[in-house]
Order: structure tokens, then sequence, then C-alpha cells
């Protein structure tokens, strides 16, 4: 008799346990081959514990994500590759038991560090996820590299932790991990050895793609909030998922009512490129904001006056007073803005190449990308990135056609 209750407890208990099938197709429209493809599937509303994707019965390396902090899956994702116009099917089954598969992460990587007194001169190593301050409190020096870093194999970014939350780039000579070891400042030997560096100054300058305020005549720094938040929300193994967060913000448009700004920095393996979704909590569609890239020394510019926009140039990394140590560095910085939110074109100021933007249903929408002439799998001259620029917004206007039923 209690052999049978527990074989009645046991069926019971799997009975209770939910699985969902869903099959998607997804279909590459253009005619090029694609790599890394990003496949999203929004999972809200859903109580996913675990998952598998298949594709042709052989299981894909996925991610599932939390980017509310509410302790449920908001998203799944896996990379695929496509041929010219091919379609794959792939088999996702989504399950309220169970755990998700922990896959190795070595295409990506993220890392937020507390500088430590005790550690100066050596590698840091009081690793947090975030932090969240008051509007008169300036972490910029009390954070390695000044804020939250993370990487594909390709490039690595950084967003400074202050009024500017600029995005600043590090270059590298090859393909590889490397911001674990450096830490964004690499040694003399480091160097030697062919590691990358930090390769664009940027000082209050719109860097590469960092969204400002304004005012109608020129870009504001977003100085004026009631508390800042900068953390990591996911550190892979396929992504990066970095959130940035200013509460009541003042965003300089005369006479409008301060906002919530969330903003997502998205960075996938395999990717050069870093997407950008800014949400605002509150009503914002007539608001006007500005980002774009930094107008580098003796650089030449790139437009299409439909929202992409780039340069090519070459600047010391550093400040003319750091510059002992250092070369000049020669880089492509480009931004691609969605249709919906791109307003204009400015000329261009001794500081950057400014594009107006503005929210379309509270969402403003937008690709980042670089490239550095040190690397030796990319790009050398201006011609050759400007060219990439343009295949770039092609692929980013004709997405693989994802359907889920």
């Amino acid at each position: 008799m209690k052999k049978n209750l527990i074989t009645l407890a046991l069926i019971a208990c799997c009975a209770n346990v939910n699985a969902e099938t869903l099959t998607v197709t997804c279909k590459n429209p253009m005619n090029i081959s694609r790599t890394d493809v990003p496949v999203v599937i929004d999972v809200r509303g859903k109580d996913v514990h675990s998952a598998k994707v298949e594709l042709n019965g052989t299981e894909q390396i996925y991610q599932a994500d939390d980017l509310n902090g509410d302790g449920k899956v908001d998203e799944l994702c896996f990379l695929a590759d496509f041929g010219k116009k091919e379609t794959k099917t792939f088999t996702v089954t989504l399950s309220d038991d169970g755990e998700f598969t922990t896959f190795p992460s070595n295409r990506v990587y993220a890392e937020m560090l507390l500088n430590n007194p005790k550690e100066k001169g050596k590698r840091q190593t009081s690793y947090i996820s975030g932090l969240t301050v008051d509007d008169d409190v300036n972490p910029y020096n009390l954070l390695q590299h000044h804020g939250p870093a993370f990487e594909t194999e390709l490039v690595a970014y950084r967003i400074y932790f202050d009024n500017r939350q600029t995005v600043d780039i590090y270059g590298k000579y090859r393909k590889g991990m490397e911001i674990k070891q450096t830490q964004f400042y690499p040694t003399k030997d480091e160097l030697a050895s062919g590691f990358g560096d930090d390769c664009l100054w940027v000082g209050s300058t719109l860097g590469v793609g960092s969204l400002r305020g304004w005012d109608g005549s020129k870009p504001q720094l977003l100085d004026k909030v009631s508390h800042r938040t900068e953390r990591i929300l996911s550190r892979g193994p396929l992504r990066t998922v970095v959130e940035v967060v200013d509460n009541n913000w003042d965003t300089y448009n005369a006479g409008k009512p301060r906002v919530d700004l969330h903003i997502l920095y998205i960075l996938y393996a395999g990717h050069r490129d870093l997407e950008v979704k800014a949400r605002f909590l509150q009503p914002t569609d007539d608001y006007t904001f500005c980002t774009g890239v930094i107008n580098v020394k003796n650089s030449t510019e790139y437009t299409d006056k439909k929202g992409l926009r780039g340069c090519w140039g070459t600047d010391w990394p550093v400040s003319e007073k750091d510059s002992a140590g250092h070369k000049r560095e020669t880089v492509g910085l480009a931004v691609c803005i969605a249709k919906d939110n791109f307003k204009q074109d400015l000329p261009s100021d001794k500081d950057n190449y400014p594009v107006l933007v503005s929210p379309k249903q509270g969402m403003i929408n937008y690709h980042i990308a670089f490239c550095s002439d040190n690397e030796n799998f990319g790009f050398h001259t201006d011609k050759d990135w400007y060219k990439w620029m343009q295949s770039w917004k092609k692929e980013l206007d004709n997405p693989v056609v994802v359907k889920v039923e």
C-alpha cells in the first residue's frame, strides 16, 4: 500500500509539469549568407523554468534572460547561421519545471568592479552586478574602467557611470576575449604580446552613440536626475545585456516634464555592433533627443541622411597631457538609427557628428558600431569602413523573419 501511494504521488507530481512546444520558422530574406543572427522569442507571461532548442534534432545553445528583475524569464534567444534566402525551422520546448541548461560562456563577457585601494596597481577583484546612486554622487572614479565593460571576440565597450553616460571603446589586434584579463587597462607586457587597448578619447562628446538631451541648440548631459543606475542584466553565453536607468531626468526639452529613462545595451556574440533600446516610462513622442558620434580629428564622414552616419579618423586615445606612452589611434565609428526614430542630421562641429532622434511609442532604437585600424581581421580605410556601414544597414533593415507557432 505504501509503495502504491509513492507511485501515485510521483504520477501526480509529473502531471503538474506543463510543457509547451513551439515551432520557430526563420527565413533569411536577403541574397547573402549571414552568421550569428539573433533569434529572440518573447516569453513574457509564461512560467518558464527550463527550455530546449533544437534544429533537426540537434540541441542548440540558448540564453534565457530576466530583463525586468521580477525573477521570471522575459526573452529566450539563440544564434543561427543562414545561407542565401535560407529558411530554418527550430523546435523550442518550454517547461515550468526543471532548470535552464548552463552552457559555456566563451564568446561574450561582461564585468563591473569596485576599485579596491588595497589592490591598487593590481587586477581588481570586487565584482558587482550593479549600482544605484543619488543625483549628487559620482561613482566614476570608484569603479574600475569607470562603469560596466563588455565584449565579444571582435570588440569591447564600456559605459561611463556619470552624467555623460558615454559609450567608449576598446580596440583589438586579434580576435579573442581580453577584458577579464586586462580589465580595459592592459599592462606594458600585455600590450607587447598583442592585447588591445582603449582606442578613443571621448571627453564630453557623444563618443559612439551616447544618448543625450537636447535644448534646441546643442546636446546636453544627463546631469539632472534623482537617481542613476547601471547594472549587468546578463553575462552570456550568447549576449551581454547592460541596463542604464535615469530616474526623474530633466531632458532639457523646454517646458516638458521630467521622465524616467531605461536603456538596454545588447551585445551579441560574433558582432561588432551594439544594439541600443531606450524606453521611456512617460509619454515622450513629442520630445527630441540627440545621439551621433564624436568628430575624430582629421576625420572623413559618411551619411545617407536617413539615419546612418559615421566617420573615420585618427587621434590620441587619451588627453594630451596623458599621451606619453600612447600612439595615435585610427578608428571607424558609426550609428544607425531606426527609421521611426530618425529626425535629422545636424551639421558637424568640432566635437560631434550629431543626429536628432525622437521616441516612437516611448521607444528609441538604434545600433552603434566601431572598428580599429589595429585589427588583423577588420577594416583599414574609410572607403572599406563606409562600405561595411552600408551593408550593415541593409542587414538591419532586412532582419531574418521569425514566425512562432
